[in-house]
């Protein structure tokens, strides 16, 4: 499953081009932040997400 929008990345890499395994890589960065996020919140007993849990 995606999860970044690869039109906004390409937007912010600016003149620089990238593969198909790097928006692949950046998916599963993106997939393992945010997991790690859930277990943060989950551990100090929310349900909301805050910028600190990344």
């Amino acid at each position: 499953m995606a999860y970044v929008v690869k039109s906004a990345v390409r937007e912010l890499l600016k003149g620089m081009r990238a593969s198909d395994d790097f928006f692949k890589a950046l998916d599963a960065v993106v997939a393992a932040s945010c997991k790690k996020a859930i277990e943060r919140a989950k551990g100090n007993g929310r349900k909301t997400l805050r910028g600190i849990d990344l």
